[in-house]
């Protein structure tokens, strides 16, 4: 039969404490000389720490490889969605960015939104975005909706 435990006799379970590894104390403690350091060198030293893609010396590979082209730090991202895509919803609704995020038709919410004209649309709708393509604004007027830009 398990003792209830109380406040007087609380324990830790069984194997969870452990005696701090004293280092250096001796050859007798199994950690004395090097005090598990390994040998001579940098990396053996007292508060050594080496930056990250450090290769000992030898020429990093960030730097060995070749840079090229040209990132713009300011471009604009678009969530680009196809006229195609736009059948799921009724005729003369008003499709917003909002409502795309809700149906999952574009996965961020924040980004722009672009409307490219690849397939077909069937249903009149009034299309908010950021951007149109030419063919889409198109193929928007031609099914009898209307595309307004966004700001």
């Amino acid at each position: 039969m398990a003792i209830k435990p109380t406040l007087s006799n609380l324990k830790p379970p069984r194997g969870s404490r452990h005696r701090k590894v004293r280092v250096g104390r001796g050859m007798g403690s199994k950690m004395g000389k090097t005090s598990g350091a390994g040998n001579k060198g940098q990396q053996s030293r007292r508060g050594y720490s080496r930056r990250p893609g450090f290769e000992g010396g030898q020429m990093p590979l960030h730097r060995r490889l070749p840079k090229r082209g040209f990132s713009a730090p300011f471009r604009k991202t678009y969530a680009v969605v196809n006229v195609e895509s736009l059948n799921v919803f009724d005729a003369g609704d008003t499709v917003s960015p909002d409502m795309l995020f809700g149906r999952g038709i574009i996965r961020v919410e924040r980004e722009a939104l672009k409307i490219l004209g690849s397939g077909e649309l069937k249903v009149a709708l009034t299309v908010q975005a950021h951007a149109f393509s030419k063919s889409a604004e198109e193929k928007i007027a031609a099914a009898g909706g209307k595309a307004e830009l966004l700001k």
